[in-house]
C-alpha cells in the first residue's frame, strides 16, 4: 500500500502506518520528505495539503497536528514565530544534551555528532544539566570555539534534585550536589518540609529555570545531616541519576524464580561437577562471574571459562531485563554496591559460590604451546565451584613454598599452578602481540567504625590478578571470534587508534627525551610498547607511560568492530561478566540464539538496535565512573579537611595553564596548586609537553616531578584542595622546553584560569526571587 500527495509523492511508509492505525495519517518520515522538497517551512494547513490529508476530515487533520507537535518535542521539527514547521538544519540549529560545567558555563552535545558547542553562563540560566535543547550557532568565543544560543528545550530531564538546604533574608533554597547543577533551586515556605538548615534534601523540580527565572521546587524527603556517614554515596547516586530501587513489578517476577538450581534446568546442558573449577577475585567480592580451570596437553593447553548463565534467568522484555538495561552495569563504591540485578540474583543463584550447583556458559578453549587461540567450544553446563580464592591466597600459594594456603587448598593447587604455567606462556604471547600494560596505582580506603578514612592504601597487582586478566582476555577474544563468525548482531568492545592532534602533540612531548614513536599516522600498540620499553627503568619511566595512556581514546561498546588499539586485538568483546555488565548479557544471548539455529533474522536485536544498545552502555559506564569519582574525591577531601597545615611531598600529576594538579604522598589524594603560588614569574602552559614554563626565570613544572606543598584550603562543596607550594624536589637534567618551541594558545588550554565566582545574590533576587549560588 502507498500513499501519493498532491505532487504524485509517495509515503514509503504507509503500509506500516496502516497497520498501526485504523485511520492511518502520513508517516514522520514522509512529513521530513515532504518538507525537504518545500525548500521552506511550512504552516499546518501547507504540510496536510502537501500530504494529502484533508482540513475538513477533522479527525486526520487534528491527528496530523498532534504528530506535527510530537516531532517538534522530539526535536526534529522547528516551529518558528510565524508558527510554521520548518527543519532544524535548514535553519542552522542543532538538537543535543546539555552538558554542564562546575563554572557556569556548559556545552551542548549534538545527537547528530560533531564537535560541541559552548554555552555561555548566561544561556546555562535557561536551563539543568542534562536537559535536551535546540540552539543556534551565533559565532565563536574568545577561545575559537562555536558559540550556542538556546532556541528551545523539548525535554526537562532533571525533576529532582538532591543538595544542602540554605536560610538568609527571610529566604530559602537549596544548593545541589551535583556541581554540573549550578543554579540554586529556590524554595517557598510552604516547600521546606520542616527541613533545617545544612540537612541534605530530595527537591522536586515544580518550574523549570528559564531566561528571567531560576528553578522552583518543595521539599519532598529531608536525606540527613550533611556530613553523615554514606552521604556522599546517597549524593552521587542522586547527582548522577543511577537507579536504586526496584519496582514491585519487578520483586513480583523475582519471586517466580527459585532460590536454587532445579532439575528442570540441567536439560541440555553438560555436567561439569567433577572439574577442579574455582574462583579468583578480590576478598571483599559477593558477585562471582567467573570460574576456571586450566590442564597440561600434549601441544598446549585446555583452558575452561566457565561464566554465571545470567541469560538463562533474565529474558528479553522482562521486569528484570528492563531494569538491567536501565542500570547498565553495576556501581561500585566504597563499601556499597548499587547492583545491575537485585541480589537474589547477583549474589545468589547467579554468583558461583563455592561448593553449590550454578547453571554456566562455557568457553571451553585450546590453546598452543606459544599461548596462541587454537579452538573454542561454547556450551551451557552446570558447575559446582571448588573453592572460593582470593588474589593474595593465590599469589602466595605460588610465590611461597611454605603458604599455609597450599595445604588448605591442597586439591586445588595442581589446577591453580596449571593456570599459573598457563599465564607465563600468555605473558610471553602479549608481550609479542605488543598489547600494552602500564602499571597504574590503585588505592583503597580503609575505613573505621565511624565510616571516616582511617588511612588509604595502594593496592598491590600481583601475578594472580594478571593471571585471570589473561584467561578473561583469551576467553573475551573467543567469543568475538565466534560470533563474528556466525554473523551476528552484537557489541564488540571498541578502543580505537589515537587521534592526530593528539599523536603530534604525544611525539613532541617524547622528542623532548630524545624518542620516537614509529606508525606514522597509525601507530600500532607495538609501536607505543617499544617506546615504553625504551624508558623502562629510567626516572622519567612513569611520567612517559602517562603521556602514551593520555594520548588514546576511551573504549565503548558499538556494533562496527575497529578493534582493540591497547590490546591489540582484531576482535575483541566482553562475555566474563553478566551480573555486573549488561553487554555481556547480549553477547550471551547471541551466543544463545546461534545454538537455537533459527537464523541471524529471528535474533531479538537488530543492528541498528545494536548501535542504541552500544551509545548507551557506554554512556551508563560513563555515569557510574564519574558517580564513583565524585564519592570518592569527596571522602578524599573529608580526609583531607582534618590535615590543613599538613606538609607533603607530592608528583605532578597534570598541568594546565592555571596551575599544577598534584598527588601528595604518601595520602594518594589530588589537590591543586595554583599558578600564583609557583613564585614571582610569568609561566606558560605548554599542552604538548605537558608543563608549565617560567618565561624569566626558565623553571619549568611537569608531570611526574617532586615537590613539597602544604594543604592550605579545602572545599568539600566543590570538591577542591588547595596548597601551597613550598618547594621543588625536582631538578631537570635536560631542558624540558626550549624556549623558542613554547607556542602554547588559549585555544590549546583546557580550561580556564580559576577566578572567584561573582556574587550575584542581591541582583538576582530582585529579578527572579532564586538564590543562586554566593561563594
Amino acid at each position: 500500500m502507498s500513499k501519493e500527495n498532491t505532487s504524485g509523492q509517495q509515503d514509503p511508509h504507509a503500509q506500516r502506518e496502516a497497520d498501526k492505525y485504523e485511520n492511518p495519517i502520513p508517516s514522520r518520515e514522509f512529513i521530513l520528505e515532504v518538507l525537504e522538497e518545500a525548500q521552506k517551512p511550512l504552516r499546518l494547513y501547507q504540510v496536510a495539503k502537501a500530504v494529502d490529508v484533508d482540513e475538513e476530515d477533522e479527525e486526520r487533520f487534528e491527528a496530523l497536528s498532534r504528530r506535527m507537535k510530537a516531532m517538534v518535542r522530539d526535536g526534529q521539527l522547528i516551529r518558528n514565530r510565524r508558527g510554521a514547521f520548518g527543519l532544524l538544519k535548514k535553519m542552522d540549529l542543532i538538537k543535543g544534551r546539555v552538558l554542564g560545567h562546575p563554572d557556569g558555563y556548559g556545552f551542548l552535545v549534538p545527537d547528530e555528532g560533531g564537535k560541541d558547542l559552548f554555552l555561555s553562563e548566561k544561556e546555562m540560566h535557561k536551563v539543568l544539566h542534562g536537559d535536551i535543547v535546540i540552539a543556534s550557532v551565533i559565532g565563536e568565543d574568545r577561545r575559537g570555539r562555536q558559540e550556542g544560543a538556546i532556541v528551545e528545550v523539548t525535554e526537562h530531564n532533571t525533576q529532582q534534585v538532591l543538595g544542602r538546604l540554605n536560610h538568609e533574608d527571610g529566604l530559602s533554597w537549596v544548593r545541589p550536589n551535583n556541581n554540573r547543577i549550578t543554579q540554586d533551586i529556590f524554595i517557598p515556605k510552604d516547600g521546606l518540609l520542616e527541613a533545617k538548615e545544612e540537612q541534605v534534601v530530595l527537591v522536586e523540580i515544580l518550574h523549570q529555570p528559564s531566561a528571567r527565572s531560576g528553578p522552583i521546587g518543595k521539599i519532598i524527603e529531608v536525606v540527613g545531616d550533611y556530613m553523615a556517614a554514606g552521604m556522599e554515596i546517597d549524593s552521587a547516586i542522586h547527582a548522577y541519576g543511577i537507579p536504586n530501587d526496584w519496582s514491585d513489578e519487578l520483586i513480583a517476577e523475582l519471586e517466580n524464580i527459585p532460590d536454587e538450581v532445579v532439575e528442570a534446568d540441567l536439560e541440555d546442558r553438560k555436567d561439569l561437577r567433577g572439574l577442579q573449577l574455582v574462583t579468583i577475585d578480590g576478598a571483599d567480592t559477593k558477585d562471582f562471574d567467573d570460574a576456571v580451570f586450566a590442564k597440561r596437553r600434549k601441544n598446549g593447553w585446555r583452558l575452561v571459562v566457565a561464566i554465571a548463565d545470567v541469560s538463562h534467568y533474565v529474558k528479553p522484555g522482562t521486569e528484570l531485563d528492563k531494569e538491567a538495561y536501565k542500570r547498565g552495569n553495576s556501581v561500585y563504591f566504597p563499601q556499597r554496591v548499587v547492583p545491575m540485578l537485585p541480589s537474589k540474583l547477583s549474589d545468589g543463584l547467579c554468583s558461583l559460590n563455592p561448593h553449590v550447583d550454578r547453571l554456566c556458559m562455557v568457553a571451553d578453549l585450546m590453546i598452543s604451546e606459544d599461548g596462541k587461540l587454537e579452538k573454542s567450544q561454547f556450551y551451557q553446563a552446570v558447575m559446582n565451584s571448588k573453592a572460593r580464592l582470593t588474589y593474595n591466597q593465590v599469589n602466595d600459594m605460588l610465590t611461597n613454598e611454605k603458604s599455609e594456603y597450599r595445604e588448605e587448598f591442597a586439591e586445588q593447587l595442581s589446577n591453580v599452578e596449571e593456570l599459573y604455567n598457563l599465564y607465563k606462556v600468555l605473558k610471553v604471547a602479549r608481550a609479542e602481540r605488543g598489547a600494552l600494560e602500564f602499571e597504574t596505582t590503585e588505592t583503597r580506603m580503609v575505613f573505621d567504625e565511624d565510616r571516616k578514612i582511617q588511612e588509604i592504601v595502594p593496592v598491590v597487582r600481583n601475578d594472580a590478578h594478571k593471571l585471570i586478566e589473561e584467561c578473561m582476555l583469551m576467553a573475551n577474544v573467543a567469543t568475538a571470534r565466534y560470533l563474528k563468525w556466525h554473523k551476528m548482531p552484537m557489541l564488540y568492545r571498541v578502543h580505537e587508534k589515537p587521534m592526530e592532534e593528539r599523536l603530534k602533540n604525544l611525539r613532541t612531548f617524547l622528542g623532548d627525551f630524545g624518542l620516537t614513536l614509529e606508525g606514522g599516522d597509525e601507530p600500532t600498540a607495538h609501536d607505543y610498547a617499544d617506546v615504553a620499553a625504551k624508558v623502562e627503568g629510567e626516572p622519567h619511566e612513569h611520567l612517559v607511560q602517562t603521556v602514551l595512556l593520555r594520548s588514546m581514546n576511551q573504549a565503548v561498546y558499538q556494533p562496527e568492530n575497529k578493534g582493540h588499539f591497547g590490546l591489540n586485538y582484531e576482535h575483541y568483546a566482553h562475555f566474563t561478566s553478566p551480573i555486573r555488565r549488561y553487554p555481556d548479557l547480549l553477547i550471551h544471548r547471541a551466543i544463545r540464539h546461534v545454538w537455537s539455529k533459527q537464523g541471524v533474522e529471528k535474533f531479538d536485536y537488530t543492528e541498528n538496535q545494536m548501535v542504541d544498545l552500544g551509545q548507551h552502555c557506554s554512556d551508563t559506564e560513563r555515569r557510574a565512573d564519574e558517580a564513583t569519582r565524585d564519592a570518592v574525591t569527596f571522602l578524599k577531601c573529608e580526609f583531607l579537611s582534618h590535615r590543613i597545615g599538613g606538609e607533603y611531598e607530592a608528583v605532578v600529576s597534570a598541568a594546565t595553564n592555571f596551575g599544577l594538579f598534584v598527588e601528595l604522598q604518601p595520602l594518594f589524594v589530588e589537590g591543586l596548586v595554583h599558578i600564583t603560588e609557583l613564585g614571582e614569574d610569568y609561566f606558560h602552559y605548554d599542552n604538548a609537553r605537558h608543563c608549565l614554563k617560567g618565561e624569566r626565570t626558565g623553571k619549568v613544572y611537569r608531570l611526574g616531578d617532586r615537590i613539597k606543598v602544604q594543604v592550605a584550603q579545602v572545599n568539600l562543596d566543590d570538591r577542591k584542595v588547595d596548597l601551597r607550594f613550598i618547594e621543588s624536589l625536582t631538578e631537570h637534567a635536560e631542558p624540558a622546553v626550549n624556549a623558542e618551541d613554547n607556542d602554547s594558545t588559549d585555544a590549546e588550554k583546557p580550561t580556564e584560569e580559576k577566578a572567584p565566582r561573582k556574587k550575584r545574590f542581591y541582583r538576582k533576587k530582585k529579578r527572579s526571587g532564586s538564590k543562586p549560588k554566593a561563594d
